[in-house]
């Protein structure tokens, strides 16, 4: 199959707004690299128009709306980033808003994003279907998220359809809305049942895509593994179950840029640096500028910086973070650096944390592209407590750059990193530290075991050294995808 339609509801560098983008990009430049001709397509919001040059308009058509067709036009414009088109659909005003992709200003979902990515979806079937007159049919229509779940289910009622595959990057978002959606969307009545999109009453965007898909992935083979028991599958485990036990739901590890996270060559750090070459002095370079970043003293630079970048909410185990802080301080000399945005009283906790503790507590509410890459460059732990995590990136940034994650051991966290254990260390697989359960205490007693390596410059170095050597790039994900598109 060489022909394959990426539908994704965010591609970085034009929009993004979470670990999303990042692998929808990376696996589409990968799969290029691999001679197949993939094309994007992704909402028209104002960001994206903003970003993009050589728009040019490729069809218009009208899409049946909730109570009221609407005026769609599918756009093409050139990412030079991608080495490929991008396929933009504009829907009058469903898309060209203020705020992210799901959300308004306020931090509140878009009330009609039900609607939005529902005639997203109804689009990019006519594109798949080549009824716009591109004159390029697509073989295969590789879907992502809840955003884009409706895509095979509206496929599958078509005469010769390209094959479909459904990536599931976190089963958490459901996507649902009311009964009226559904009806108003024009979706047959015989869907409207539990067998099919109908889930607890309400219509499921993300089960039309696992249901309805030929074959469904998600993003590391330890959460496909989680997600079919009943305490990871939000009432799904039975169906993903099903598909698993028929050969059609696998995991496949993403990977990650190294075109934009490699420390040999990363213009957003101070000082670069290699497994090979320059590793101790230019961390501890980049540790001093990123000390100097927080207006911290220059005598940390000598003692355990330990960063966390992420949303703030309950998944990525920020609670457990904010216990475990106190006590690192009151039990060690490690100090943090904390960025993120995310639930309003996990900001107020970690600004009071960084007001009880300035000189050992760092906080930026928000996020900063090139802060994220300091601190990978110059912190020595990294922590990712998380509840679960479908793949998860920042752990791979962090064995690249040469900062060790503690990592809570679920899904794609216990797929990359391999525990600091004695036996490990000395047979140099030691890659990071990892805990379980999730809760404070281990989380503690991890961070002490990465304290006392840190005092070991030996063995920390080693540790230091098989960490970065470790191969996470796009290549080897984008065979596995090959080969499943052949399958």
């Amino acid at each position: 199959m060489k022909r394959i339609l990426f539908a994704v509801s965010e591609l970085y560098p034009v929009i993004k707004t979470g670990g999303l983008a990042d692998a929808a990009a990376g696996l589409t430049r990968s799969l290029r690299a691999l001679g197949l001709d993939v094309l994007p397509v992704i909402p028209a919001y104002t960001a994206v128009l903003d970003a993009l040059t050589e728009i040019e308009e490729v069809a218009r058509l009208q899409v049946a709306g909730c109570l009221r067709p609407r005026q769609a036009r599918v756009l093409r414009a050139v990412c030079a980033d991608l080495d490929s088109p991008v396929l933009l659909v504009e829907i009058e005003d469903l898309f060209a808003r203020a705020g992210n992709p799901y959300q308004g200003p306020d931090g509140h979902d878009w009330w009609d994003n039900g609607e939005r990515f529902g005639l997203f979806a109804k689009v990019v079937t006519e594109i798949a279907m080549d009824r716009i007159g591109m004159g390029w049919k697509a073989q295969l229509v590789h879907c992502h998220d809840w955003q884009t779940g409706l895509i095979p289910a509206l496929l599958s009622r078509e005469t010769r359809p390209p094959r479909t595959l459904f990536t599931i990057h976190n089963l958490s978002y459901l996507g649902l809305f009311p009964r009226s959606l559904f009806d108003q969307l024009g979706l047959p009545a015989d869907w409207w049942h539990y067998e099919k999109l109908e889930f607890y009453g309400y219509l499921s965007f993300l089960k039309a895509g696992i249901l309805f898909a030929d074959q469904v992935t998600t993003v590391s083979p330890s959460y496909a593994e989680e997600i079919c028991r009943p305490e990871n599958g939000y009432g799904l485990h039975g169906l993903l179950e099903q598909r698993r036990s028929q050969g059609q739901l696998q995991g496949i590890l993403n990977g990650m840029d190294t075109s934009v996270w490699n420390p040999e060559s990363d213009s957003l750090i101070p000082c670069r640096y290699s497994v090979k070459r320059g590793r101790v002095a230019g961390k501890k370079h980049n540790k001093e500028a990123l000390l100097e970043r927080f207006a911290a003293s220059a005598e940390l630079v000598d003692t355990p910086l330990c960063g966390f970048i992420g949303r703030l909410v309950e998944q990525k185990g920020i609670d457990l973070i904010l216990d475990a802080i106190p006590q690192m301080i009151a039990s060690s000399k490690a100090a943090f650096v904390l960025v993120g945005t995310g639930m309003a009283h996990y900001e107020a906790a970690l600004r009071k944390l960084a007001a009880d503790f300035p000189q050992r507590v760092f906080v930026h509410i928000g996020y900063d592209e090139s802060l994220a890459h300091l601190i990978e460059a110059g912190c020595d732990l990294f922590l990712m407590p998380s509840r679960f995590e479908p793949c998860g990136l920042n752990q791979l940034y962090s064995l690249a750059y040469g900062t060790l994650p503690v990592v809570h051991g679920t899904g794609g966290l216990k797929d990359t990193v391999v525990d600091a254990t004695p036996a490990q260390v000395s047979a140099k697989e030691a890659t990071g530290f990892v805990f379980t359960p999730a809760d404070t205490p281990s989380l503690v007693h991890a961070l002490h075991r990465g304290l006392a390596l840190y005092q070991r410059p030996r063995s920390w170095q080693t540790v230091q050294k098989t960490a970065m050597e470790q191969d996470f790039s796009w290549g080897g994900s984008a065979k596995a995808y090959r080969e499943l598109y052949r399958r």
